[in-house]
């Protein structure tokens, strides 16, 4: 989890009174509500509403959103070239699922309207990947600016609006790539100290990593609707006050940015493996950055990966920015599978064409899943049929 951190007014001590202003309607106090991980076992923050946070109008029943999965019998690489989906929707319903598994869903969004509604996922814990757009992630944590290249770290149960700076029917539409994990996303635990602090020598520090700025103290009555997510159903929840009427929390449960340039590649003088670029670990899965870096040093090191089989997990990697030295035919905004059980590597002449190279611009995101993934169906139009075959001379 990222540090302890605390913004607004608190209570010296847990669970008492948190008096509100002198005069203020209601019963005189502040009402505490709080978020934990794991049960009550592992981090937790508390929060202060200016009113009780279960105040709620209406349930409805919102509809199901099922994903349907792609009748392929085949185990085979998958080019998806995702940059060419059409902008669609806001930054929660414009997500297209791409791969599924038990553990994850990775989706690509290019929204062309603004968040209609307050969303909340009730199971999954979501990383947004900011490929291009500005803005705020709108929470009862607070404001949380992001920018591009930002990792977005959304705990479960975060009621959240995503507003982008941009106009999202021009040229620069906002796109990410959005991970749904069942579990808890956190950091890899060799990173940390038995103390819980970044040990030195890790790829990044808590100085990389931002939570929310300023309180937003919503002091709004009414009806306040948020589409929550449970799965594959959806529920419109109705609230009598805005959710975002927070006077003050503390704790470590809450969203935050870490940007991908801020990552410190760790390099040798041959080529290290994958686990290197682990970012961010979840149940069933990790997710490595592919980040600028100097290139291996031995003379007579081979430059780019070696070829591999994936014995115990799925390989998924999506193409940010700069040349791919390894790969051959990707676009920006591709997202390739390797799975399980067959080898990959470099594409032809790319471990000859890497010799004098000094340095990579490249930068991606690599999901690895410990389970199979499942190609969505909503997907199958952006697939490249002939990249299983991409490795022949």
């Amino acid at each position: 989890m990222p540090k302890y951190m605390q913004l607004g007014s608190i209570p010296p001590k847990r669970h008492t009174i948190h008096p509100n202003v002198p005069g203020y309607r209601n019963e005189g106090i502040y009402y505490e509500e709080v978020i934990t991980t794991q049960g009550f076992g592992r981090a937790y923050s508390i929060v202060y509403h200016l009113k009780p946070p279960t105040r709620v109008v209406r349930v409805e029943a919102a509809g199901n959103s099922k994903i349907e999965l792609a009748d392929w019998k085949t185990l085979r690489h998958v080019h998806l070239k995702s940059s060419r989906l059409e902008p669609f929707g806001d930054p929660v319903t414009g997500r297209i699922p791409m791969l599924i598994n038990a553990d994850v869903i990775l989706y690509r969004c290019r929204p062309s309207q603004n968040q209609a509604e307050l969303y909340r996922n009730a199971r999954a814990d979501e990383l947004l990947f900011i490929h291009q757009g500005s803005g705020r992630l709108l929470t009862m944590f607070g404001s949380l600016s992001f920018r591009p290249m930002d990792y977005v770290v959304i705990p479960k149960c975060t009621t959240y609006r995503i507003d982008f700076d941009q106009e999202l029917d021009s040229a620069d539409t906002p796109q990410m790539l959005v991970v749904e994990a069942v579990g808890d996303i956190g950091f890899p635990p060799r990173y940390l100290n038995p103390d819980g602090q970044f040990r030195l020598g890790a790829p990044f520090c808590e100085r990389d990593l931002h939570g929310p700025s300023e309180l937003l103290t919503e002091d709004e009555a009414g009806e306040f609707p948020i589409r929550i997510k449970d799965g594959d159903d959806w529920t419109r929840y109705i609230m009598a006050h805005h959710p975002f009427d927070v006077v003050g929390w503390d704790g470590m449960v809450y969203p935050y940015t870490f940007n991908a340039d801020d990552f410190e590649p760790i390099t040798g003088t041959i080529h290290q493996p994958p686990p290197i670029h682990q970012t961010f670990q979840a149940s069933g899965f990790v997710v490595c950055t592919f980040a600028p870096r100097m290139l291996d040093t031995h003379p007579q090191a081979i430059k780019v990966p070696y070829a591999h089989s994936n014995v115990e997990s799925d390989e998924v990697l999506y193409y940010v920015r700069g040349q791919f030295g390894s790969r051959r035919g990707v676009e920006i905004g591709s997202l390739t599978l390797h799975p399980h059980g067959i080898p990959h590597g470099p594409h032809p002449g790319t471990i000859v064409a890497s010799r004098p190279a000094k340095a990579t611009d490249e930068l991606a995101v690599m999901v690895d899943t410990f389970r199979p993934l499942r190609v969505a169906s909503a997907a199958v139009s952006l697939d490249d049929p002939n990249y299983p075959y991409s490795w022949l001379e």
